[in-house]
């Protein structure tokens, strides 16, 4: 199988929007949770792209979906647009572990929005 789905069932789709932090991360939690009841394969989607704020509650859970994805052979990947998002993910050293996607079309077809290269890039030049 190649690095998408080959059937868009397998693919499920989590979304926030507004703020996420530690007052409405509980629902965001409990929707990750949700979408990985079962067995089998997962394909996991994080739609972030209507989310305004951000802080590092969502990173636990986040890792956690990863992780789970990653033992049932499949992935998890992130959508999302602002550079609020980026830097969380830069504090948390996660990055690498979640590169930004443009939508979830590009999520899906794997197709990263931003060279993962250039965090490395930007961290060598302020050395």
């Amino acid at each position: 199988m190649g690095p998408h789905p080959s059937l868009f069932d397998e693919c499920r789709v989590v979304g926030a929007s507004g703020e996420l932090d530690l007052s409405t991360a509980p629902g965001f939690i409990r929707d990750l949770e949700d979408v990985r009841r079962g067995t089998g394969r997962l394909f996991l989607i994080v739609d972030l792209s209507g989310v305004t704020f951000m802080d590092g509650s969502a990173l636990d859970p986040l890792c956690a979906a990863w992780d789970d994805c990653r033992s049932r052979c499949g992935w998890t990947r992130v959508v999302y647009a602002r550079p609020c998002i980026g830097l969380v993910f830069r504090a948390g050293a996660v990055v690498e572990r979640f590169p930004r996607y443009a939508s979830a079309l590009d999520a899906w077809r794997g197709i990263p929005a931003d060279d993962p290269e250039q965090w490395n890039a930007t961290e060598n030049r302020s050395a």
